[in-house]
């Protein structure tokens, strides 16, 4: 009865001991990858050798980061795939880069000399306590001569300077060593965090009637990377066209390096709801107050910091709903351009809560604090196959998930450096680049363009006192531009940053590239004609203006200068212009504009000068 019982347990080995010689390790590269502005898909294409029957298809060592839901197998020839499964390994980490365990070894050794070091000091210590409290010579009732005395002094002084410079120099080192540990840990930071992860796996199920070899590709959304476009804008003067280069901003903590891969950047952003939005009842009365705009300009800076007040770098800072974007440097600070007072800061960076702040303030600091929700283990299991029938009986079970097979002659579409969908753009880098996962911020450039644009100097000087160079770019929709910073140089200079905003559509995209120095604008009162009159019950004030502009550059230059009258609101009150020097009067809104040219070495000048009648016990600001 034993012997049978031994032959069933050896009978019932024989399948599973099959079913596990079917399971097959396959180790990919990644071939492509296509950058979202959150996000990035991974391409993976390796040929596969199986035995026939049911194998299974384990994709190993990839990254801990994958959506479970975005997951798609496409596979040629006559096989079925019956299932994909995507799980992680907590047993077996992801390998770490040579870079990382380099420091990570030197860490260690730094580490072992300090333990060394530090046992060196507590006995040298030990060393002159004891010596100290030895050093009386003789007991009470013994008496001590001149040369027992001398030869004590030497020795006892001899021995504690010896023991004090070695005390010294033994706490110089430790200092170098805990620096250099320091600084190593900074950069460890700056590559990977602290915490470990596990290994993604992609298990596929697949069944084939005979021996086959046959090409499968994986493709899948990851997290923890994506990009934001940048732009370096340059004009050698004012009568050549603009070179614009486009950029992109990328960086990925994917835990996987992405080597020599086809890069594409897209404007997608597969985390963004693609419900449009829908209008709310504005409900209006009397006594409501105007909104309070906090912010002068549009620069908003700060650090980011942990619950520690560590500085971490790399962190991603973006402007919700657009493309603008920054990372923090080295030692957590960080500055950024927002289009408006309303802007919304995102604040992300792998292992720790995303966080989202109003840009309602010049300077923002902000503490991250660790995400200990964000690596979930999450298995999910999908369906799919060649067979028609299988396909819709399985269909729907598993969403998001995607199992297909491409046609054996299906031909695959030419690159292009530049294509743009119905809705996304997407630009393909045509030189294989090389992404590592050390979340480090690289700078590539996507295309350049030279754009023929029209020069207007623009100055409002009774707000700032300095002219600036406005381009006028007709046609720039067929760019294909995202909002984003500018870093501007004029005339081979770097002037300073600005901001493309194309979220607005208009013919002519405006972009200022600074202040010209060699432009200057003057605006001051005239005291002669600004005096106070009694006249009745009423009171006069009345204001004169000049306003100055020359040209001190070596070519003619056309103008457009703003200023502006009060505009009376109350029946009591009256604004009357007396002299605008032939400028446009706005008499709406005040705004008096005037529009003209300037010859080299030239100045002009413009006279702004109005009159106010107010009753006599009122007061009036009118600057």
């Amino acid at each position: 009865m034993k012997i049978i019982h031994l032959l069933f347990i050896a009978f019932l080995a024989i399948p599973l001991t099959a079913q596990n010689n079917n399971e097959k390790e396959i180790s990919t590269d990644v071939s492509g990858v296509t950058v979202f502005l959150e996000g990035a898909q991974v391409v993976r294409h390796k040929n596969v050798t199986v035995n026939s029957g049911i194998s299974i298809l384990k994709f190993t060592n990839l990254s801990p980061f994958i959506d479970a839901k975005s997951v798609q197998v496409k596979a040629e020839g006559n096989i079925t795939v019956l299932s994909v499964n995507h799980q992680q390994n907590f047993l077996n980490e992801l390998k770490k880069s040579t870079e990382l365990q380099n420091m990570e070894n030197k860490i260690t050794d730094i580490n072992r000399q300090l333990e060394m070091e530090n046992t060196y000091l507590s006995i040298i210590r030990e060393q002159i306590a004891f010596l100290q409290d030895n050093r009386d010579i003789g007991g009470k009732s013994e008496q001590v001569n001149i040369s027992n005395l001398q030869q004590a002094s030497e020795f006892y002084g001899k021995k504690l300077t010896e023991l004090k410079l070695n005390e010294i120099e033994r706490v110089r080192t430790i200092e170098k060593l805990v620096k250099e540990k320091t600084r190593i840990e900074n950069q460890i930071n700056t590559i990977s965090s602290k915490k470990e992860y596990p290994n993604g796996e992609i298990l596929v199920k697949i069944d084939t009637k005979q021996n086959t070899s046959f090409p499968i590709e994986l493709s899948y959304l990851v997290g923890n990377a994506g990009w934001f476009p940048s732009y370096d804008i340059r004009a050698k003067n004012i009568n050549e066209p603009i070179n614009l280069v486009y950029k992109a901003n990328v960086k990925q903590d994917t835990k996987v390096d992405w080597k020599n891969v086809k890069l594409k950047f897209s404007s997608a952003n597969p985390n963004t709801s693609g419900m449009a939005p829908k209008l709310k009842t504005y409900y209006i009365d009397y006594n409501t107050l105007p909104p309070v705009y906090n912010l002068s300009n549009n620069i908003v800076s700060g650090k980011v910091v942990d619950r520690d007040e560590t500085p971490i770098p790399g962190v991603n800072v973006m402007v919700k709903g657009t493309t603008i974007g920054t990372v923090t440097d080295f030692d957590g600070y960080y500055s950024i351009t927002i289009p408006n007072e309303e802007s919304r800061l995102s604040f992300t960076f792998v292992g720790f809560e995303t966080q989202e702040i109003p840009a309602n303030s010049h300077t923002i600091n902000v503490v991250l604090h660790e995400d200990v929700n964000s690596l979930d283990e999450v298995v999910v299991v999908g369906y799919g196959a060649n067979n028609e029938n299988v396909s819709r009986a399985l269909a729907g079970k598993v969403a998001g998930v995607s199992i297909g097979s491409r046609k054996k002659n299906e031909s695959i579409p030419v690159p292009n450096v530049q294509k743009e969908n119905q809705t996304t753009v997407d630009f393909e880098i045509e030189i294989p680049y090389t992404v590592n996962s050390d979340n480090k911020n690289y700078v590539v450039e996507m295309t350049n363009y030279d754009l023929p644009a029209q020069y207007q100097y623009y100055a409002v000087p009774k707000i700032q006192k300095d002219a600036f160079l406005i381009a006028h770019i007709n046609n720039w929709e067929q760019y294909n531009l995202l909002e984003g910073e500018a870093n501007i140089f004029f005339e081979g200079t770097y002037i300073g940053k600005s901001l493309m905003d194309v979220r607005y559509i208009t013919d002519t995209l405006k972009v200022s590239l600074g202040i010209d120095k060699k432009v200057s604008v003057n605006r001051q009162k005239i005291k002669d004609f600004t005096e106070k009159q009694f006249i009745g019950n009423k009171k006069i004030e009345i204001r004169e203006w000049e306003i100055s502009v020359k040209n001190n550059k070596t070519e003619s230059i056309n103008m457009i200068v703003l200023d502006q009258v009060p505009v009376a609101t109350s029946e009591d009150i009256s604004i009357s212009t007396e002299n605008l020097s032939n400028g446009n009067l706005n008499e709406e809104n005040g705004e008096v504009q005037w529009n003209f040219s300037l010859e080299p070495k030239q100045e002009i000048k413009f006279n702004l000068k109005y009159t106010a009648k107010y009753a006599k016990g009122k007061t009036l600001i009118l600057e």
